[in-house]
């Protein structure tokens, strides 16, 4: 491979990254079928507020694209699609599927081809490659786990370590795949291992789901028990090893998805997995216990129908867009359906999705409001929590 012409496929949280990295040393296209995204990044706007006007600002010959044409000339695609889950908790392939068929296509003479997205052990070598082979082209594919962390401006993508998986001993390809990955991160962990590395994803995440649904479990009990939950941690974060967790409301695209992959795949293994699974009853049933708990309070309060209601910070979590499976949402719509005279404020929602939703997202809009009830504490929301003390205005915080 003379000429390295990449091609990044999904632009989302994690695509974006990985070709805004690239294209400041490559002709790169940036592919996504949605055109409404590709419009605003032609326009150098990210609607999910991850990037500036000018790190979106094309260079070398890059491309903003949502017509595949444009992959004919591409030799190294890196696939970086959404997988969610189906309603029966089910791994979705869907997009993957379609991506891979996207590229098959234009597939030539000893491409390469890398998945980005979280699959189980087995989607890269047993399912992209098959779809692949039916061109009967040689190629080369690999994994390559992403870690992106929405809102995270110090763990970006150039300062964390990337797993870089492929089963070749072709030095070409290997120089080639170095080339690539070098320019998107720091530091680089090379494997042979494909479904090691595949694996190496699912756990990361499941891990963190289990550690913060132990932290919601404490949390409940503490509750339960009106014992003070900041003073047990206080106490318990004393000891040199303790994990320093914090309970909350565990949404988006990772975490509530991850564990299903890896139960799907023991599953598949006919292991049954006793663990792995036990984060997500506990995490998911935080939706009612938060709202059961603010309905309490509310309740509680005099002449409530008469009160002015705000409910604060509506994404998924701290300081990032992103509304994707996000139980403060869910929360909002069931506490809404009780009280009429209630608002949604997020200050950090797209105006496109605050007003498709109905959310508030101008401080000046809510700052007269009675009561203010506080889910995700973005930073931009420290200053109203000040305002509302200050003005001894009725604040509930459930965390």
């Amino acid at each position: 491979m003379n000429k390295i012409l990449p091609c990044v496929v999904g632009l989302g949280y994690v695509g974006l990254p990985v070709f805004l990295a690239l294209k400041k040393k490559f002709k790169t296209i940036g592919f996504d079928n949605n055109q409404l995204r590709i419009k605003d990044l032609k326009k150098n706007i990210d609607t999910n507020k991850e990037f500036l006007n000018k790190e979106l600002k094309l260079e070398n010959g890059s491309i903003y694209a949502n017509d595949s044409k444009y992959l004919k000339e591409c030799n190294f695609y890196i696939i970086s699609v959404p997988t969610p889950i189906k309603e029966n908790k089910l791994p979705e392939l869907k997009y993957i599927k379609s991506a891979i068929e996207m590229i098959s296509k234009y597939l030539k003479k000893d491409d390469i081809i890398f998945l980005e997205s979280t699959v189980f052990p087995g989607t890269t070598d047993e399912f992209c490659k098959k779809i692949l082979q039916k061109k009967n082209i040689n190629f080369f594919i690999g994994y390559s786990s992403e870690r992106i962390n929405p809102g995270d401006k110090i763990h970006n993508i150039k300062n964390i370590s990337k797993v870089v998986s492929i089963n070749t001993k072709n030095k070409k390809v290997l120089s080639c795949v170095k080339k690539v990955y070098n320019c998107i991160s720091n530091k680089i962990i090379l494997s042979k291992k494909i479904k090691e590395a595949e694996l190496s994803k699912l756990i990361e995440n499941t891990q963190r789901d289990l550690n913060i649904a132990l932290m919601n479990e404490i949390m409940i009990l503490c509750h339960k028990k009106k014992l003070d939950f900041h003073e047990v941690i206080r106490l318990a974060k004393t000891k040199w090893n303790f994990l320093d967790f914090k309970p909350g409301l565990v949404g988006g695209h990772c975490l509530p998805v991850d564990p299903y992959y890896l139960s799907y795949y023991a599953d598949k293994s006919k292991f049954k997995t006793n663990v792995t699974l036990a984060g997500r009853k506990i995490n998911n049933y935080m939706e009612h216990f938060v709202f059961k708990n603010v309905y309490n309070e509310l309740k509680k309060i005099k002449e409530i129908n008469l009160k002015n209601i705000v409910i604060c910070g509506l994404t998924y979590k701290p300081n990032v867009s992103d509304l994707r499976n996000s139980l403060a949402i869910e929360i909002y719509k069931k506490i809404k359906q009780k009280f009429l005279n209630i608002k949604g404020y997020d200050p950090i929602i797209d105006k496109k999705n605050s007003n498709f939703l109905k959310i508030e997202n101008e401080f000046n809009n809510i700052k007269e409001s009675d009561i203010f009830i506080f889910l995700i504490m973005h930073n931009k929301l420290k200053k109203l929590y000040t305002y509302a003390k200050k003005n001894n205005k009725i604040i509930i915080k459930p965390f």
